[in-house]
């Protein structure tokens, strides 16, 4: 059977060896990574952005939500994806932020820039009928009665959260003297703020732009030295005496190790779209800020960002929001634990009788041969699937762990290709994740 499965193996590598085309990039569709929840202003700059990028690269662009700790997810993911230019990511400032939060060890040196889109100063909102007509009123509200007030515009720890959090800090005041309800966007904090779940929205002013202009919401003030030429009417805090300014920045990243015709490709494209009549229009009519920066300036704004960020969630002042409950080695450990307590337990109640010693040996023997083939088909997909490809990889080892199993070859064989396609398919149409073509081009 071993000779079997080898041979199996080798004639079906051998084979497919030769199945690989090369095209021009690119040839097929390109996934848009966005960090936060749909609806919200970074996910409406990509489904722009997408739009852009399909018009002048002549191929579909699908925006994925990529969604959950504070932006952790979708810049890890965005990281971490194949150097192929398939894979971009809408990177926001809070990749300057998750390293000094020791919630990840990404950060912006394990991305490629590729073109900054916009910056946006943070600003404030309350309901239209709240109590508080000015900037004034509402600190007065704080001071009177600290952790009464609640606040949401993102995950906890997020720049509008580190906005507001700032902001009481120039005050005297303590980061939770308004407490911070984490919710994963500005879209569905500024319903909660509607619904009455909290009572003031951190976030920039293009997120708010159809609540203001519905007069459902009310800007207290923008966090910027000077007022905003989209928002002449709204007040900055320094004109309301209050000397705190922060804002945000949005553009296109993808991971390192990209072929240099492949970045110079994506780069002239998105300068292309950045310029389009349509994309200036959508920028202004949203009321973004648009900042376009290529690649070396790009990368000059995330490398003083996060300086600063570094110098102020060191303050003693941020200590608390800007430390997470659970570091990134939390889960692998807590599993590891488990696995060396479950095989203790295990070796201390083992039988002791010779014969049924005899008998386990014999089981672990048959087992451990079994565990080692299938840790060698996981190993052997982990090395090969990048340049063998999802479907071809996933069809062998599918097929040799089944023959291991003994079930006949054909039926083996069958199943693994079906198997494949079935879960290709799924991945690319259903959950728009894209599985390595390799040899398929």
């Amino acid at each position: 059977m071993n000779r079997v499965i080898v041979v199996v193996w080798s004639c079906m590598l051998i084979t497919l060896a030769g199945c690989e085309r090369h095209g021009t990039y690119p040839n097929r569709p390109i996934v848009l990574i966005c960090p936060w929840a749909a609806g919200g202003g970074t996910d409406r700059l990509s489904h722009q952005v997408a739009f852009g990028l399909e018009q002048q690269l002549g191929v579909p662009v699908n925006v994925v939500n990529a969604t959950g700790g504070a932006g952790v997810t979708g810049h890890t993911r965005g990281a971490l994806a194949r150097p192929d230019g398939y894979t971009l990511t809408m990177a926001t400032v809070e990749l300057n932020m998750l390293p000094h939060q020791r919630m990840t060890n990404i950060s912006y040196r394990d991305f490629q820039p590729l073109l900054m889109l916009n910056a946006d100063a943070a600003a404030l909102f309350v309901r239209t009928e709240a109590p508080w007509a000015n900037l004034a009123e509402l600190t007065e509200a704080v001071r009177n009665h600290p952790g009464r007030l609640k606040a949401s515009g993102t995950a906890r720890g997020g720049i509008w959260h580190m906005a507001l959090a700032g902001w009481l800090n120039s005050l005297d005041l303590g980061p939770d003297d308004i407490r911070w309800i984490s919710i994963g966007g500005s879209a569905p904090s500024l319903q909660e703020l509607l619904a009455g779940g909290v009572d003031v929205v951190s976030c920039s002013l293009p997120e708010a732009q159809t609540l203001l202009d519905n007069q459902r919401v009310r800007c207290l003030g923008v966090m910027s030295q000077q007022r905003l030429e989209t928002y002449p009417d709204v007040p900055t805090f320094v004109e309301q005496d209050v000397d705190w300014s922060m804002g945000g920045w949005r553009g296109i990243a993808m991971p390192l190790g990209a072929e240099t015709q492949v970045v110079r490709t994506l780069v002239d494209a998105l300068a292309t779209m950045a310029e389009s009549p349509q994309f200036i229009e959508f920028m202004r009519t949203a009321g973004f800020n648009r900042r376009i920066a290529r690649p070396a300036e790009f990368e000059r704004v995330m490398a003083q960002h996060h300086e600063q960020f570094g110098k102020l969630l060191s303050n003693e002042a941020f200590a608390e929001t800007s430390e997470g409950r659970f570091g990134p080695m939390v889960f692998p450990m807590a599993a590891v634990s488990l696995l060396v307590l479950s095989m203790g337990a295990i070796w201390h109640g083992r039988d002791k009788t010779p014969r049924k010693i005899l008998n386990r040996r014999i089981k672990l023997t048959r087992g451990g041969a079994e565990m080692l083939g299938i840790m060698a088909c996981v190993i052997g997909f982990v090395l090969v699937v990048e340049s063998a490809g999802y479907l071809i990889t996933a069809a062998v080892m599918s097929a040799g762990l089944m023959m291991m199993m003994r079930v006949r070859w054909y039926w083996s064989l069958g199943a693994g290709v079906i198997l494949a396609g079935v879960t290709f398919v799924v991945f690319a149409t259903v959950l728009r994740v894209p599985l390595p073509y390799g040899w398929l081009g």
